[in-house]
């Protein structure tokens, strides 16, 4: 049976009531609900999360694939973890394993957001005091692996041994990217690249800076984020192109 009405027409509804919460999906009528928030799922991309057993649909006696609302909140709960905290797919597996052992739905985290209201400080990463043991428990990293990070300043301890919520989400990557094979020495180009950004963006931001005025510097916080948001898009949509050129797609 086919989801209608309102939760049909926008994808990014959310779950229906009532009877509709056992409504079946076919694997287009899920890609439309989840394009919305994650633009670049394709259906090759929610198959490839079937075979990871990320997800585990139904199937029809012609062995169509059937999706429920409890496979989207799945699929979701993935798309997510990869896309805010740059999770291997073998932990996201690890974290729905434990909540479907512990019967409870996927939740997708919120992400983050820098807010500040009033005369209260907008939340920063920098803020964070994370010691070393909760960010070994948290990425999976190898202490070997993190002394190499830090030596190739990826990674930065603050003393006396405290790091910040950039680095837990540094150290998630470089976790997921060495499963398919990258080793650290590889990593010095993210390094040189994103010095040469900070590089051209504090020639942006200068003027801003160094005026006194408190609207001036919250404006060049605010023009840093924007900056940020801009180049991970960029950097993802020519990476996203040139592999496609590499796939012949």
């Amino acid at each position: 049976m086919n989801p209608s009405g309102a939760a049909a027409r926008d994808p990014g509804a959310s779950r229906p009531q009532g009877g509709r919460e056992t409504a079946l999906m076919s694997i287009g009528e899920v890609l439309a609900h989840l394009r919305s928030e994650f633009p670049d799922t394709t259906i090759s991309k929610l198959r490839f999360l079937e075979a990871e057993g990320l997800v585990d649909p139904q199937r029809t006696a012609s062995g169509y694939r059937k999706y429920s609302w409890n496979d989207v909140a799945r699929l979701r709960f993935v798309l997510t973890a990869q896309r805010d905290q740059y999770l291997p797919l073998r932990v996201i597996r690890e974290q729905l394993d434990r909540m479907e052992q512990e019967q409870q739905e996927p939740v997708v985290p919120q992400r983050p957001t820098l807010v500040a209201v009033g005369t209260q400080r907008a939340a920063d990463p920098a803020d964070a005091r994370i010691p070393k043991d909760d960010l070994v428990e948290r990425t999976g990293v190898d202490e070997g692996l993190l002394a190499e990070l830090e030596q190739m300043g990826l990674v930065v301890a603050r003393p006396p041994g405290w790091y910040d919520a950039d680095a837990v989400i540094i150290v998630q990557a470089v976790v997921g990217l060495t499963e398919y094979g990258l080793e650290a020495r590889h990593l010095r180009a993210f390094r040189n690249s994103a010095d040469r950004e900070v590089g051209l963006f504090t020639q942006l931001l200068a003027p801003m800076v160094r005026q006194q005025d408190p609207a001036a510097r919250a404006r060049a916080a605010e023009t840093a984020r924007d900056l940020q948001a801009l180049s991970q898009r960029l950097h993802a949509a020519l990476v996203r192109t040139g592999l496609r050129g590499e796939l012949g797609r």
